[in-house]
C-alpha cells in the first residue's frame, strides 16, 4: 500500500460559481486559476501523485503551459488514474475536506463523489468529500479563498 496527501488553495475572483469535484457550485465567485481550480481535485491530483512518488500536479501539468488554460481539472484526474494503473496501483480509498466559509458543500457533495468515482474507475464508497471552515480565521474565514486538502491510499492491483 502506499499513501499519499495533498492540498490545493485558489483565492476568489470574479465569477458566479466555482467547480469542486467537477461540479459547477453556484457562488458568490468564481477563483483566479490558471486551469478551472478545483481545490477538490487539484489536492486528491497531489495525493495520488505523492503516493506514486511522481511529483505534484505542477509537474504534470505546468500553469505556464497554455494548453492548460481554463482546462477542465477532471482531466488532470483521469491522467492520474492512468499512472496509478501503469505502475500497478488501484484506489483503495481516498478522503477530500474543502476548506471554505462559503460556498457550502453538502449539498453537492454526493454528486462530487459520484464523478469522481467514475474519473478514478472506483465505487462511490471508496470516495469521501466533506466540508469544514476555518471559524472565520484565515484567509478562508475572511471568505477571501477556498482550499482543500485530500489523503489517497492506493493498493497493488490484485488484477
Amino acid at each position: 500500500m502506499r499513501i499519499g496527501q495533498g492540498f490545493d488553495v485558489h483565492a476568489f475572483g470574479p465569477g458566479d460559481h466555482v467547480v469542486l469535484g467537477g461540479v459547477s457550485v453556484p457562488h458568490t465567485h468564481g477563483v483566479v486559476a490558471h486551469s478551472d481550480g478545483d481545490v477538490v481535485i487539484h489536492a486528491l491530483c497531489d495525493a495520488l501523485l505523492g503516493a506514486l512518488a511522481l511529483g505534484d500536479i505542477g509537474v504534470h501539468f505546468p500553469p505556464s503551459d497554455e494548453r492548460w488554460r481554463g482546462a477542465d481539472s477532471r482531466v488532470f484526474l483521469r491522467h492520474c488514474r492512468e499512472l496509478m494503473r501503469s505502475h500497478g496501483y488501484v484506489l483503495g480509498n481516498a478522503d477530500v475536506t474543502v476548506i471554505a466559509e462559503r460556498p457550502k458543500v453538502g449539498p453537492h457533495a454526493a454528486a462530487m463523489r459520484a464523478l469522481l468515482a467514475e474519473d478514478l474507475g472506483c465505487t462511490i464508497d471508496a470516495v469521501s468529500v466533506k466540508a469544514t471552515t476555518s471559524e472565520r480565521l484565515g484567509f478562508t474565514g475572511r471568505g477571501e479563498g477556498i482550499a482543500a486538502m485530500a489523503v489517497a491510499l492506493l493498493r497493488r492491483d490484485p488484477a
